[in-house]
Parts: structure tokens; sequence; C-alpha cells
């Protein structure tokens, strides 16, 4: 497995992580999953540029 692909994964699941339908993140509001989306398209930016 590459950097890109690990990485990829690891950013995928913190953003399943902090959707606020889960309990433990039902007052966080949108800010973690979407702060983790940008992250996400950024990932999938970099690994599409090959810079990753």
């Amino acid at each position: 497995m590459s950097l890109g692909t690990i990485l990829l994964v690891v950013v995928i699941v913190l953003l399943i992580g902090a959707l606020p339908n889960w309990r433990h993140s039902a007052n966080w509001g949108y800010f973690p999953s979407g702060g983790l989306g940008i992250a996400l398209i950024v990932v999938l930016v970099l690994l599409v540029m090959g810079r990753v």
C-alpha cells in the first residue's frame, strides 16, 4: 500500500467518526465533519495529481 492510500483510508474513517449522528458527537455540530471533508478533498486532489 502506498502512503496516499493509507492516508485516504484514515481520513475517511475520521470523517465517518465525526458525523453528528453518533452519540458521542451529537453536540459538535457539522464543524468536525466539514473540516475532515475538506481534508479528504485535499488528499484526493493530491492523489490525482500524483503528489502523495
